[in-house]
């Protein structure tokens, strides 16, 4: 194997973690989103191709590591229709007759949007991010997008009902429902996590 000099996730959270300077919750923000339009444009380039439609949408999710606590990833992928939507997401619609990226709504991390939901006022610029997220507490998320954006993109629950038959024909199976037993780590790990911020070496017994 080559070896490589580039830190690894853990070295890097580890070096965060050591980092007793403040930083503003802006700059944070600003951070995470620096490069994130030329990361949009690579997955538009991975997906053009493959989806054979005229308008497709980008999804972008904030997560965090179940190992290193302090650490978060983002995650680029892109569907024919509006996602579910749900906490630390944001959504772009792109058009390949314009070649436009449109942004269709970014939602918080779940304790935010409760909070502004909740709130009977917020600051103009927290506004929209409350629109969505009564929005999405009351069940009209889809409504309240469509009519803010002009468009009438499916949903994925309507699209996969609209192309049932010809997904079935190309061999998917119609998902059953089944009780599944929770996986117990405990048996497959020799070891146990007690302090996310310590790099571990798990041994398979």
């Amino acid at each position: 194997m080559i070896p490589t000099t580039n830190p690894t996730a853990g070295a890097l959270a580890q070096q965060a973690l050591s980092d007793k300077q403040s930083y503003h919750s802006m700059d944070v923000a600003n951070a995470l989103c620096n490069d994130i339009l030329k990361e949009i444009w690579k997955c538009i380039d991975i997906h053009y191709n493959i989806i054979d439609e005229p308008e497709f949408c980008i999804v972008v999710l904030l997560v965090g590591d179940p190992l290193i606590k302090n650490l978060k990833r983002r995650k680029f992928y892109a569907w024919p229709y509006m996602p579910k939507p749900r906490p630390n997401q944001s959504v772009f619609l792109f058009r390949k007759d314009t070649d436009d990226i449109q942004r269709l709504w970014v939602l918080p991390e779940c304790a935010t949007m409760t909070l502004l939901s909740e709130a009977s006022h917020v600051r103009k610029q927290w506004a929209t991010m409350k629109k969505w997220s009564d929005a999405f507490f009351a069940g009209m998320f889809w409504e309240l997008i469509r009519e803010e954006n002009g468009i009438e993109l499916l949903s994925e629950q309507e699209y996969l009902e609209m192309h049932r038959e010809e997904l079935i024909q190309a061999g998917c199976k119609e998902p059953t429902v089944r009780i599944v037993e929770p996986f117990d780590f405990d048996k497959s790990f020799g070891v146990k996590v007690v302090d996310s911020n310590k790099i571990v070496k798990l041994q398979f017994s």
